[in-house]
């Protein structure tokens, strides 16, 4: 999570999976340019925010992504 001046520890990221679709999730930039987190599934990918190095991976949260 680039720019947020913190990280998680790979094992947690291993762990972390999208609450609606259960995709592992990458990292990625929102259109405000601010840290996400992007689910890999390839029906409904959606985008999670990243606030103060910690993701907010609630379902109301999550933001479709536009597959392009």
């Amino acid at each position: 999570m680039a720019g947020s001046g913190r990280s998680l520890e790979p094992w947690a990221r291993e762990l972390l999976r999208c609450p609606v679709t259960g995709a592992t999730l990458v990292d990625g930039v929102g259109p405000d340019g601010e840290p996400t987190l992007v689910s890999t599934d390839p029906v409904n990918p959606l985008a999670y925010p990243v606030r103060d190095g910690i993701p907010v991976l609630l379902v109301d949260e999550g933001v479709p992504v536009r597959q392009g």
